[in-house]
């Protein structure tokens, strides 16, 4: 016989508390307790304690079973985690972070990670549904999401309240802004397709696009260089930037005008350690009221041919870079590990901090962003039917290779361009988090056998493969892992994905964005089809109106912000892992990100701009804003 000293945490939560009468029972390899009452309420942040007296010994601890009784009315409580030491003196750690609603019997596991099948995944109500054909699956909303997706109280305070300072943020906007000051600028032009917010369009070119009728003369006046001999392998100095997913997008009509999309080419340069570019032909097909743009072109001219990229870039970004590759693909990883793996089970300690909100943040963007009546669909040139339809196309062409971001810079020609952080920050952030997943991984899984034979890990990865990816083989998403080596890579560029990647092309939003000129969400009259008409009062015509650039900046400042509850990088408030192993991988994981962010921070002291997007200390853990 003996007593078994129990604590309860309670989560740091806003009304995470309960007066709610709240039951523990103890489940042993030798025995079972019976349900013991705690004699104290249960506040925000504090520690209950209780013994749990047991006439006999229990073995090892496996199990505990808590149920919560209403007292009046029903109130929710979020448990964080048991602590048990038995009467051998042995400690046993049970993680919860839980919203318990109701009185019924909840089970968790000992935290020690578990290969085998063991109990129903927490949150195994959640369903899929199809929001639009040919886009990724998400989660089935006919009533509210369970509290455990959802926003705090903090976050979702800060996330409605915020429209009331995006006035305050338009008036306060500096003039002294680097994108105010350089945005003419040829350079700026083409630093911002390393640096800005899509550094996924730009690829090394080695030759012209056959629609791409650029001359040699007129690009290289002087005679000292020449196209073919810059685009050789061994030069590699020419740059294609090809947005011919937009051609033919049916556009929006805002303020009672019909808007306008051009679907560009640009060729750019690298000249002097920098980009430079070269050539633009707005239009996919070549004709005559088509012209090929260029620096030597009038002032206007070339200007307001590298405004409509600037639009296009804008709305392609926004649709592909961003929602289709971080947002949707998020909520596709989300929803698969909560339906198909056991909160015991590795994979889904690993991946939970990565999950936090996404399901929440994406369907706020499906019913404010993207829905008849939002945002995006009333102010950015492809709202509306144009939208989905890029979304299409961009997941036609999405492939797996893309989402690793050592494969596709490869495979993009970019491994020697110089000044190109985005690249430099995330191979190492990519070598970082594959260090730690396999440290992790590799200690649950000793064996190629042992990953084929663990059914709920490949019926995760399958989940992905048919609804995230709609069984398209030719996307080169795994449908079961066959290695340990697969799994690790899979697994690292879902974390890179969720953090890093959404951090590179979310965050600087409203620093490229804010000052309209440089990132406009639509234009409404069409390019000039004639060269020399273009002069200062035309260009202003074809900027989008007042309201359209109000509601454009007010949308990127908010989706720039991060919330005062975000969890950065290497964070783990939840403590899912209670092993040694695990919790030593998260120790040098932890610092290797903070020797990462020193050096980014002694870096971006030399930068006229500094590139902070892929700084860890800024990197928020999950898709969650």
């Amino acid at each position: 016989m003996g007593d078994y000293e129990v604590v309860l945490f309670t989560g740091d939560l806003a009304c995470a508390g309960t007066h709610n009468k709240v039951f523990i029972k103890l489940v042993g390899t030798a025995g079972t307790s019976e349900f013991t009452k705690f004699k104290s309420v249960f506040q925000r942040g504090q520690k209950t304690p209780t013994t749990v007296f047991c006439p006999t010994l229990l073995g090892d601890l496996v199990l505990i079973e808590l149920k919560k009784q209403d007292l009046f009315v029903q109130r929710s409580w979020y448990p964080a985690k048991v602590e048990v030491t038995s009467p051998e003196d042995k400690t046993y750690s049970f993680p919860i972070y839980h919203w318990i609603t109701d009185s019924k019997v909840h089970y968790f596991r000992e935290g020690t990670g578990l290969l085998t099948k063991s109990l129903t995944p927490v949150i195994f109500c959640l369903s899929w549904d199809i929001y639009k054909e040919e886009i990724p699956h998400c989660i089935r909303t006919d009533t509210s999401l369970p509290y455990d997706v959802c926003f705090s109280l903090t976050k979702n305070t800060e996330y409605f309240s915020f429209i009331f300072f995006i006035i305050d943020m338009i008036k306060n906007a500096s003039e002294k802004n680097y994108v105010i000051q350089h945005w003419t600028d040829d350079f700026f032009f083409g630093y911002q397709f390393l640096n800005g917010v899509n550094p996924l369009m730009i690829q090394c070119c080695v030759e012209l696009p056959k629609n791409f009728p650029v001359a040699d003369e007129i690009v290289f006046p002087d005679g000292q260089n020449k196209l073919t001999d810059e685009m050789e392998v061994t030069k590699g100095n020419i740059f294609l930037c090809d947005y011919k997913l937009l051609d033919g997008i049916q556009t929006n009509t805002i303020n009672e005008k019909k808007q306008y999309l051009m679907a560009p080419l640009v060729l750019l340069w690298k000249t002097d350690g920098k980009l430079k570019p070269i050539a633009i032909q707005l239009k996919q097909k070549p004709a005559e009221d088509n012209p090929i743009f260029f620096p030597t072109d009038s002032e206007h001219d070339w200007l307001l041919a590298k405004i409509f990229v600037r639009s296009a870039d804008f709305n392609l970004y926004e649709l592909n870079a961003h929602l289709l590759r971080t947002h949707l693909l998020a909520e596709v990883f989300t929803l698969s590990l909560l339906r198909n793996l056991p909160m015991v089970h590795p994979l889904y300690k690993l991946l939970k901090p990565h999950t936090r909100y996404t399901l929440h943040i994406n369907s706020l963007a499906r019913t404010h962003l993207i829905n008849k009546d939002g945002i995006f669909t009333k102010f950015a040139a492809s709202g509306g039917e144009g939208a989905f339809t890029i979304l299409q196309r961009s997941l036609a062409s999405l492939t797996y290779s893309s989402l690793c971001i050592p494969d596709d810079i490869s495979m993009r020609g970019l491994k020697s361009v110089p000044n190109f952080y985005y690249r430099d920050d995330g191979l190492r952030l990519w070598r970082i988090i594959h260090r730690f997943v396999l440290g992790v991984l590799g200690h649950y899984y000793k064996s190629d056998a042992e990953v084929q034979k663990d059914s709920e890990v490949n019926k995760w990865i399958y989940d992905i493969y048919e609804h995230g990816f709609l069984s398209k083989e030719e996307t080169g998403i795994p449908q079961k892992f066959n290695t340990v080596d697969e799994m690790v890579k899979f697994v690292t560029m879902v974390i890179f994905t969720c953090s890093a990647q959404h951090s590179a092309v979310n965050t600087g939003q409203y620093d490229f964005g804010a000052w309209m000129p440089n990132y406009p969400t639509t234009m409404q009259l069409p390019p000039p089809t004639t060269k020399g008409e273009a002069n200062e009062n035309t260009m202003l015509e074809k900027f989008p109106e007042v309201n359209t650039t109000v509601h454009g900046m007010g949308t990127m400042w908010l989706l720039s912000k991060s919330s005062a509850d975000c969890v950065f990088l290497g964070n783990y408030p939840e403590e899912h892992f209670t092993e040694e192993v695990p919790l030593k991988k998260i120790k040098q994981f932890q610092e290797d990100l903070g020797k990462l962010s020193a050096d980014i921070e002694d870096r971006n002291k030399r930068l006229d701009l500094p590139y902070t997007y892929l700084d860890p200390k800024f990197i928020e853990n999950s898709v969650s804003i």
